[in-house]
C-alpha cells in the first residue's frame, strides 16, 4: 500500500514523523498549511492521513463518520484496534483519543479502489485554503487571524448508495459558513462518483476560531505566502 512510506509500524503501534506527515500533506493532499511543515513548532499530523490509514486498514464501509478529537504530534504511537466493532477509536498509549470512527453496512476491501478513493478525497480536502475558505470568508466579511490562523478539522462523513468503486472520484457540491461571533463553522458538501456517475455523498466540517473583520490586503498576503510555499516545494 502506498501509505507505508508515510508511517512507521512499531510493534503494535503506528507512528508518523514530522517529515512523513508533511510529505503526505504536500505530495498527496496538495495541502500547504504551515501547521504541516516538518519544521513547524506547531506541527500536527494531517487529519487526512489518519483517515487514509483507517480506510487502508479496515476498508470502506457503506456509511462512515470520522470525528477528529485532538491534534497528533510527530512520532506519537497510535493504536489501531485489531478487531474493531462498528464504533471504534484511534488512541495513544495513554488511551487519549485522536480519531473516533463509526461505520455501518457492507465493506469493500479492494486495495486499488481504496487507494483511488483516498487520493481523490484527500486531494479534494486539501483545497480548503485558499480555494474554498477565502470566498466563504469574503462573503461573510470575516477572516481568520493571519498571524495565528486556527482552522480545526472537526469531522467528515461518507455515505455510498453502492460500493461499486472501480474509479472513484470526488466533486464539490456545496459550501457554507455559519458565523457566531469569533467562531465560524464551515461545511463542504461533496458528491462521491464512480466513473463520473454519482454513487454517494459526503460532508467535511471545519471550525474557524479567532475570526475578525475581513481585510483584503491581509488575505492577499496569506494567499501569496501559501502559493509561494507551493512553489518552493515544487522546485
Amino acid at each position: 500500500m502506498f501509505l507505508e512510506q508515510f508511517c512507521d509500524q512499531q510493534e503494535s503501534a503506528v507512528s508518523i514523523s514530522a517529515e512523513q506527515g508533511s510529505r503526505f500533506a504536500k505530495t498527496i493532499s496538495n495541502d500547504f498549511n504551515p501547521i504541516h511543515d516538518a519544521d513547524s513548532k506547531r506541527f500536527c499530523v494531517p487529519g487526512d492521513l489518519l483517515f487514509a490509514l483507517t480506510l487502508a486498514r479496515y476498508g470502506v464501509s457503506q456509511t462512515m463518520a470520522f470525528r477528529f478529537m485532538g491534534m497528533v504530534g510527530a512520532d506519537t504511537p497510535l493504536r489501531f484496534p485489531t478487531a474493531p466493532s462498528d464504533h471504534f477509536q484511534i488512541v495513544d498509549d495513554r488511551e487519549k483519543c485522536y480519531l473516533d470512527v463509526q461505520r455501518e453496512g457492507p465493506v469493500v476491501q479492494h486495495a486499488d479502489a481504496i487507494e483511488r478513493l483516498i487520493k481523490a478525497y484527500v486531494y479534494f480536502s486539501g483545497q480548503n485554503f485558499p480555494h474554498l475558505l477565502v470566498p466563504l470568508m469574503a462573503k461573510k466579511n470575516v477572516m481568520i487571524n493571519p498571524q495565528r490562523p486556527l482552522v480545526i478539522y472537526e469531522s467528515m462523513a461518507l455515505r455510498f448508495d453502492t460500493l461499486d468503486l472501480q474509479k472513484p472520484s470526488v466533486a464539490l457540491a456545496d459550501t457554507r459558513l455559519t458565523v457566531d461571533g469569533k467562531r465560524g463553522d464551515a461545511e463542504f458538501r461533496f458528491d462521491l462518483l464512480n466513473e463520473g456517475i454519482v454513487v454517494g455523498h459526503g460532508v467535511k466540517k471545519l471550525i474557524l476560531s479567532g475570526l475578525r473583520d475581513y481585510q483584503q490586503d491581509a488575505i492577499d498576503a496569506m494567499v501569496a505566502e501559501y502559493v509561494a510555499s507551493q512553489s518552493r516545494y515544487s522546485v
